[in-house]
């Protein structure tokens, strides 16, 4: 019996939750839909947000005590940051689920609401990570108000260490994705997929799509877990988290053609690297366990959750610091989702498109501003408040977020640290003009009256203000 799609075109998998700040970009072409701010929630792991018909953002994810589920929701993502938190359901007392509860999912199925999420018992020593999958259901229609009960274990052929389920339908069939530890197998966790015959039950026999193997894959720990499935350019997508915890934590991709038999292991290749890591230059540490969304405006959007510094005390399944980030999801030239780096905290950043010469982006080469087509990092710049009055930015590369943009006395325009003096303030500072009719904008210099910031003859420098040349196109 397959179940209906209870997200439009859209699958995917995986949330978070706690509180950050709002950001509004100024002249913003839309003023309902305010700027995510990284970290988006602090304290809250395993991240899984997904906007639903209801037209609301919808958000869960591991709490650092590991002992209840929750959910938040917002008519905007950057609103999960303050929205409020409602507890679902606590863990027992005793018994199976009385120990860690990890990485809830909310799904609704067939019209109900359900949450997927591993638990184990308490009482210390090994026995607390017998993990098992199970499901609490809601009584109601609304997630935020009912009731929500046990409706029981989830079962998989092997009563072995489970986690970190997701479902998604595919040509009218509901899939249930998972990572298991399976006996005979030297690794901690693989992945596999399976067609649901019941919330609770499987109706096939399941494919194992992946075992860690690669050196990426088996860094402190033998781990493929945390998959999430998105559907675009006639591929299905398959991310899937890697290795230990900490900074050595990953993703890598399964990409399948959307009309392949996805139950035929055959039918998904494996990226040979991870592509999503640690970055230093941005100070994500370990991103990892994503979801997909898509913002207010349709654009794919990645979820995860990342630390701000390297260093753990520990454990690090027990440090409180994996916080919920979301970022732009962009695509090569073949379709192939670009992840780029982790753009590090402060509001989301964006890319600028010259619209005089469509194929030229405003770049970095190191400390040299360029025109061109680079890596993506390369070509996000972070807007922050400026000094020079309210209406006033400044645009930072997320690569070197302690750089910013200067307008030269000759014309040039460089990358350079703040240097706390009176000219860096004035020279750094510029106003964002945009054309909502035309889907421009300029960057008006103001040390500079009647200069812009613009690429003319390959160069990024000041031109005046109403050349062509000083016209890009938000991205």
């Amino acid at each position: 019996m397959p179940f209906a799609l209870s997200r439009r075109g859209f699958i995917g998998s995986t949330a978070a939750l706690s509180a950050a700040p709002m950001a509004a970009r100024a002249a913003s072409a839309d003023a309902a839909a305010p700027v995510p701010v990284n970290p988006l929630v602090k304290n809250r792991a395993d991240a899984q947000v997904f906007r639903h018909d209801d037209g609301h953002y919808y958000m869960t994810g591991s709490v650092p005590e590991y002992d209840r589920l929750v959910l938040r929701r917002s008519k905007t993502i950057a609103g999960l940051a303050t929205a409020d938190e409602k507890i679902l359901w606590r863990h027992e007392k005793t018994g199976p689920r009385s120990g860690f509860i990890w990485a809830p999912e909310l799904h609704q199925i067939d019209g109900k609401w359900y949450v997927y999420f591993a638990a184990g018992p308490s009482g210390g020593g090994d026995d607390v990570f017998r993990i098992r999958t199970y499901v609490v259901v809601c009584d109601g229609a609304d997630p935020m108000t009912g009731s929500w009960s046990v409706l029981g274990e989830f079962q998989t052929p092997w009563d072995s260490f489970n986690l970190d389920s997701t479902s998604f339908v595919h040509k009218g069939v509901r899939y249930f994705a998972w990572a298991q530890r399976e006996p005979g197998i030297d690794t901690n966790s693989n992945l596999y997929l399976a067609p649901m015959k019941t919330p609770l039950t499987l109706a096939a026999r399941p494919a194992r799509l992946t075992v860690p193997t690669l050196d990426w894959e088996v860094r402190g720990y033998k781990v493929a877990e945390a998959p999430a499935v998105l559907h675009r350019n006639g591929r299905l997508f398959m991310t899937y988290s890697a290795s230990a915890t900490d900074a050595r934590y990953c993703l890598g991709l399964l990409t399948a053609d959307e009309n392949a038999d996805l139950m035929d292991p055959k039918s998904w290749r494996k990226s040979p690297r991870p592509v999503f890591v640690t970055n230093r230059d941005t100070s994500v540490y370990g991103p990892g366990h994503n979801s997909f969304t898509v913002d207010e405006q349709g654009r794919d959007i990645l979820v995860y959750h990342g630390r701000d510094y390297e260093a753990i005390e520990g454990d690090p399944l027990f440090n409180p610091d994996r916080h919920t980030r979301v970022q732009r999801l962009y695509y090569t030239a073949d379709g192939t989702p670009d992840f780029g780096v982790p753009v590090g905290n402060g509001p989301l950043p964006e890319r600028f498109i010259s619209a005089a010469s469509p194929m030229a982006l405003l770049a970095h080469d190191g400390a040299r501003l360029i025109g061109g087509n680079p890596s993506l990092a390369q070509t996000q710049f972070r807007q922050t408040k400026g000094r020079a009055g309210k209406e006033s930015m400044m645009l930072s590369p997320i690569l070197m977020p302690d750089h910013y943009l200067v307008a030269g006395k000759d014309g040039s325009v460089t990358l350079q640290p703040d240097s706390n003096s009176a000219d860096f303030a004035l020279r750094s500072q510029f106003v964002r003009l945009e054309d909502k009719a035309q889907g421009t904008l300029r960057f008006a210099a103001v040390a500079a009256p009647g200069k812009a910031l613009g690429l003319a003859d390959g160069q990024v420098r000041l031109v005046r203000t109403r050349d062509a040349a000083a016209y890009w196109r938000a991205d």
